[in-house]
């Protein structure tokens, strides 16, 4: 089976429709057994002027296509994705950690989402039409978008960014984690095949890099998905020439569990709802409140099904949880389990981490009821150790759960719909889902609250965050 082979061959970054070395690499580390498997182009601030400079360059012919020209490349671009779905999600696996049949849900995924977003149209509004004055409302491109990724949806959230730029009309500078550029730069040349040179553009480098593009004079617009600390600095960089900024950043999800749900029922989906990808994903549940008479059984049924998850590599078809992603992310995570030991907090399962063996891996650990002010609750750990806490008034579990800097998502989960529903109302967050979580579609436009981001992708709302709005008003001879 194509997932089990490991060798990985060279890749080059994509600028003005050619592949591009540098003399300077970057290593790329499989977590699972912390073994270089590939090098990569290592970016210089010269590198980036010439993929800006391309992309400037293709943007007014790019722009003067029309949108349903653009939107044929786009389709084209996602059956390229779907026809090189296998390579992708092994090359996603290898550098990313997660088991090979998420990774191909992921790709495949990310080609339906393109697929989508080509068949969207902006509109164009009539404000005014009278005697003496016809006033139109329409969108045009911004320019050139730099787009930067993270490493724990490599694909999905490159094509999120991707997809809505080009079909408005921008050129593109796509820029992945250097922890994850494997299927990013595969990305780059499935499309330098399709789109005229200059148009999609991917380098690769060290952070700097994307420091250097939030600042760079001649990008336009910021797409940055990332941590809330990044994403500071992401929108003091763009603030020098007043770059528009996309920034969907950290989140701290609080899952409320009602009195009257059925434990058996929900345990697993929580369990999934905390900890898919490793627990590496902003919309994760982070922090599990549950109503004092179903504690002691929700948290048994928690933790028996735990139980049950294979964590390993993700090359191993049983595996159903991989390695975090890196060694930084690890040595947090590994920090929240020593603090909340030192800090007397029950550990019902997991804590205890295996360093003798390689790899970035954290067992399935769950905490039982620590204090609310401790790091495991407060912080957001992105990665697989969950704490559950007790309540026993909605009207407190509704102000613990806002008491934080995020508000990206959250979830309820009873038979009492319409009291979830109000529950979920209250709640400070972007998306509030009811007996699900992490559901998200391209439809439905997906942002984050207080320090969770700023402006939202996906739907409408998320395309036009690509574009100025312009009013022509026209007087009439009359």
């Amino acid at each position: 089976m194509i997932y089990l082979t490991t060798s990985v061959r060279q890749f080059g970054m994509t600028i003005n429709g050619e592949t591009v070395y540098t003399k300077n690499t970057l290593p790329v580390i499989n977590p699972a057994n912390e073994e270089v498997i590939a090098q990569v182009p290592h970016a210089d601030e010269n590198d980036l002027n010439l993929a800006v400079h391309a992309a400037r360059a293709a943007f007014p012919s790019w722009a003067a296509l029309s949108v349903e020209e653009r939107a044929q490349m786009l389709e084209k671009f996602a059956d390229a994705i779907e026809q090189n779905s296998e390579e992708l999600a092994r090359l996603f696996t290898l550098e990313m950690g997660r088991p090979y049949q998420g990774a191909l849900q992921e790709v495949s995924g990310a080609a339906k989402t393109v697929e989508f977003y080509a068949k969207q149209r902006l509109p164009r509004e009539i404000l005014q039409d009278k005697d003496t004055h016809y006033v139109e409302k329409y969108y045009t491109p911004l320019g050139v978008a730099g787009l930067i990724v993270p490493w724990n949806f490599p694909v999905s959230l490159a094509v999120w960014k991707v997809s809505p730029a080009l079909l408005t009309g921008n050129t593109v500078v796509l820029k992945p984690s250097p922890n994850t550029p494997l299927t990013t730069l595969y990305l780059g040349e499935l499309a330098k095949e399709i789109f005229p040179k200059g148009v999609f553009n991917v380098i690769t480098g060290a952070n700097e890099l994307g420091a250097w593009m939030t600042e760079h004079s001649g990008i336009d617009k910021i797409s940055f998905t990332g941590s809330t600390g990044t994403g500071k600095k992401v929108m003091q960089g763009a603030a020098i020439n007043l770059k528009r900024v996309t920034l969907e950043l950290g989140g701290n999800d609080a899952a409320i569990v009602l009195e009257d749900a059925d434990p058996k029922k929900v345990a697993k989906p929580l369990f999934w709802a905390a900890f898919l990808n490793t627990a590496q994903v902003c919309v994760a549940t982070k922090r599990l409140y549950v109503h004092e008479k179903i504690y002691d059984e929700l948290l048994t049924e928690l933790v028996n099904y735990a139980k049950t998850v294979k964590v390993g590599d993700g090359m191993d078809p049983e595996t159903q949880l991989g390695p975090l992603q890196n060694k930084t992310q690890y040595e947090k995570v590994k920090g929240i389990i020593e603090d909340t030991k030192r800090s007397g907090a029950k550990i019902v399962l997991g804590g205890e981490i295996d360093e003798s063996k390689p790899g970035y891996f954290i067992p399935i650990t769950i905490v039982d009821n620590p204090a609310d002010d401790s790091r495991v609750v407060v912080e957001e750990a992105f990665g697989p150790i969950l704490p559950v806490l007790k309540y026993h008034d909605y009207d407190d579990v509704i102000q613990r759960a806002n008491n934080t800097i995020y508000g990206l998502g959250a979830s309820v989960w009873g038979e009492d719909l319409a009291l979830a529903r109000s529950i979920a109302d209250r709640l400070e967050a972007g998306t509030v889902w009811i007996n699900e979580a992490q559901v998200l579609h391209p439809k439905f436009p997906f942002g984050g609250h207080k320090q969770s981001g700023i402006g939202v992708e996906h739907s409408l709302e998320g395309i036009t965050e690509y574009t100025n709005t312009k009013v022509v008003m026209i007087r009439k001879n009359k």
